[in-house]
């Protein structure tokens, strides 16, 4: 609650860094500006960084709008071993040769555009109304069911070592670990995701974004007018 009564109300741009949860961000922006109500959409894993949109007071109202608008990332899929989780964090489980460059740009094409995708066995998915991550940490088997999502294009494609650079823009609901871990089998390869940056929430971009110091120190006043709501 502001110091005149009202509580905190809008949209607010933050730029999370590396080892803290999405989770983390909202306890620090509630504490930050004295308002209960906050929520974020896109959760970015603990070793993200990037833009987090955070809804406060009586925006959480508008999340269905914000939710779907595509997503920008800088990724870096690294080649030779796929992990349980998708990226760095995670135990190897499957190690391969580091792919010819024509093959993986080949197999970028086969993951642009309308297409379905296993969500990684430690995501935030269902199985029998728990996350699937918990059945994951407690060794169980999982059989997660396909779902489609929309990978508009990749650009900026860069290929050096075992390592691809590449900028991905994508629809709700793609998970970019599952992207590199696709990336590396359908290449006769294995592969997981080592670095992610989200950049843009469709109008939104990182660069106006808040730091956590930001919040902590000074916090800004949260957007009001949005343009992904009809005026």
């Amino acid at each position: 609650m502001k110091a005149d009564g009202s509580h905190a109300s809008g949209l607010l741009l933050v730029d999370k860094p590396a080892g803290i949860t999405s989770h983390d961000v909202v306890d620090i922006a509630r504490r930050a500006y004295g308002e209960r109500s906050i929520g974020h959409l896109g959760t970015l894993d603990p070793f993200a960084t990037g833009l987090l949109v955070l809804l406060l007071g009586r925006a959480t109202r508008l999340a269905t709008f914000v939710e779907n608008e595509p997503k920008v990332y800088d990724a870096t899929i690294s080649f030779g071993d796929e992990t349980d989780t998708g990226d760095p964090t995670g135990d190897v489980i499957r190690s391969a040769p580091v792919p010819p460059r024509q093959a993986v740009f080949d197999a970028i094409h086969s993951l642009t555009g309308d297409i379905r995708q296993v969500p990684p066995d430690f995501s935030a998915k269902k199985v029998f109304g728990a996350p699937a991550y918990r059945a994951a940490r407690a060794g169980e088997p999982i059989v997660l069911a396909p779902a489609p999502v929309t990978v508009h294009e990749w650009r900026g494609e860069s290929f050096s070592g075992n390592e691809l650079t590449a900028s991905i823009t994508c629809g709700s609901g793609t998970y970019i670990r599952a992207l590199a871990r696709d990336l590396g089998r359908a290449c006769g390869s294995a592969a997981h995701l080592k670095a992610l940056r989200r950049t843009r929430t469709g109008e939104f971009d990182v660069l106006d974004a808040a730091t956590i110091a930001d919040l902590k120190a000074t916090p800004p006043p949260p957007i009001r007018r949005l343009k992904v709501v009809a005026e």
